[in-house]
């Protein structure tokens, strides 16, 4: 992976938003140049009013935009491709917010990917910092709403205890340090999808996320954010019911990370090595 720091050049950016610049120097701040493209994931069902919102805060310096349709009825695909013309647009085909993900992360060709949700309450203006940690030797930059300088205005007091306590679990379980545990808004390097191997279709992605980075052994840095409210329309997220596959995710995880354990004390090799010393 290249991650060059480069003094940022004060001329502005000649290549249009939604154009590739793969390949040369991208001013990310005042004190800080990239190389690697970065390609920011959408996933979006029935969007269209809030695409606006959330284009509005994208930085110009992005690689790619990939959306991913979730079979919208609206103008969700229209809106996209007004807004950001070069947006390469993704059919999901199945069901579930983490299984369209899966679908975008496919679909990038940057070497940082940042997941963004389509609802207008991520501020696309923090990227700067998910970017900054990763080109400064991290491989997960986790977003948090409860670190230091993050926050939210869209949590119920049944969602916050709820996430609270599966972190604690998470954290107790798996030996992390997170702060945050349900929350949508991270970047990666894209090798990292091969250490994590994602399988799970619903909103219990994020969870999953969490807990195969600290196992693969990545390094996480956890990125200050603010989550904003929706602006238009409902959430699918159901706190009890989605709560609960949160949980049933942790428990699977838990279980095979013993299983692997248990399956290197009994490996044939190991009690070769032990025969032979005997």
């Amino acid at each position: 992976m290249s991650s060059v720091l480069q003094p940022a050049t004060t001329d502005p950016d000649p290549s249009p938003a939604g154009t590739s610049t793969a390949g040369t120097y991208r001013p990310v701040s005042s004190h800080l140049a990239i190389a690697p493209p970065v390609s920011v994931v959408i996933p979006a069902m029935n969007e269209a009013e809030n695409l606006p919102y959330v284009f509005k805060t994208l930085p110009d310096w992005i690689h790619e935009v990939v959306l991913v349709d979730g079979n919208s009825t609206d103008d969700t695909v229209r809106v996209a491709r007004d807004l950001w013309p070069g947006v390469k647009v993704v059919e999901q085909r199945g069901k579930g917010k983490g299984d369209a993900l899966i679908t975008g992360f496919q679909a990038c060709t940057g070497d940082i990917i940042v997941m963004v949700d389509a609802d207008g309450s991520a501020d696309g203006n923090e990227m700067v910092s998910y970017v900054s940690a990763l080109v400064s030797g991290a491989d997960f930059a986790k977003g948090s709403r409860f670190a230091n300088g993050g926050g939210t205005d869209d949590m119920t007091f049944v969602r916050r205890l709820g996430n609270r306590a599966l972190c604690s679990v998470v954290n107790r379980k798996f030996g992390a340090r997170y702060t945050d545990l349900c929350y949508g808004y991270n970047a990666f390097w894209r090798h990292c999808l091969d250490k994590i191997d994602l399988d799970c279709t619903g909103f219990e992605v994020e969870t999953l996320m969490n807990i195969r980075v600290v196992k693969a052994g990545l390094k996480v840095q956890e990125i200050p954010s603010h989550e904003y409210l929706r602006i238009h329309g409902t959430s699918n997220l159901r706190a009890v019911r989605d709560g609960f596959r949160v949980l049933g995710v942790i428990l699977k995880e838990r279980s095979n990370r013993r299983a692997l354990r248990r399956r290197t004390r009994r490996s044939p090799m190991l009690d070769a090595v032990r025969g032979e010393a005997s």
